[in-house]
């Protein structure tokens, strides 16, 4: 068990040395001895993206690929949408008051019944838990005054609208 394990050592080394030495092997000797060195121009200097200047020594310069990065590296960016403002649409504004007509408010009055004396009609009134007896002419809480007494119907007048309402008292039978 011990051997095996100082077998794959031994492999794993040579295999390490071998990748190290190759490549030393098959490069020429005559690269070696030609070192060039490139002048790198600035970007304000040169017209043409990538050219570089003359070289002083008269030979031709090697080209240069332009590694320079196109935009803003590190430029914010986002999967979110953005967002869309909404459009505003203006409606026409109406410059001409609505006028409303006053109205009188729904009668509160419900008729119970009515008493025919000889001289005298009474009608009985009722407003929620309050009961009326009322006359030709009487006002009730200083709104309403009695404008008259039909068999068929009463007459009422809303006294801060000055409005006529009548509220049906029974029949002529």
């Amino acid at each position: 068990m011990n051997t095996k394990r100082v077998g794959g050592w031994v492999a794993f080394f040579g295999v390490a040395a071998a990748l190290t030495w190759l490549p030393e092997y098959f490069t020429s000797s005559s690269e070696e001895g030609d070192v060039s060195v490139a002048a790198v121009a600035t970007p304000t200097q040169s017209k043409i993206r990538g050219a570089l200047p003359a070289a002083s020594a008269g030979k031709t310069p090697a080209e240069v690929k332009d590694l320079s990065p196109v935009g803003d590296l590190f430029a914010t960016r986002s999967w979110k949408v953005e967002p869309q403002l909404a459009s505003v649409t203006e409606q026409p504004v109406n410059l001409t008051p609505v006028v409303q007509v006053p109205t009188a408010p729904p009668m509160p009055f419900q008729f119970i019944g009515k008493l025919n004396d000889r001289s005298d009609l009474q009608v009985f009134l009722q407003n929620g838990e309050k009961i009326y007896v009322v006359r030709k002419g009487d006002v009730i809480d200083d709104t309403w005054r009695i404008e008259g007494i039909s068999d068929v119907e009463l007459s009422f007048v809303y006294l801060p609208l000055h409005l006529s309402q009548t509220l049906s008292v029974g029949s002529t039978q």
